[in-house]
């Protein structure tokens, strides 16, 4: 499942920063920052709980960037 989220960053550094920590949540499967469009692309693993893994990707996230913020 395929799923795309608003997401505020403030640069395309941070962007790419928040990509990396977003992969490395269990249950993700592949994501993309688009600090452009500020969008958050994320594909999850077969089963799993997409408002779960996206408490876990928000907290990677705001090890990033403190008051990151993603419309879930």
């Amino acid at each position: 499942m395929k799923k795309t989220y608003k997401i505020e960053v403030d640069c395309a550094s941070c962007a790419l920063k928040m990509e990396d920590a977003t992969k490395t949540v269990e249950g993700v499967k592949d994501a993309c920052v688009n600090f452009m469009l500020q969008k958050m692309t994320v594909e999850f693993g077969d089963g799993q709980d997409d408002k779960k893994v996206m408490k876990a990707v928000l907290k990677a996230c705001r090890k990033v960037e403190d008051d990151c913020e993603i419309e879930f």
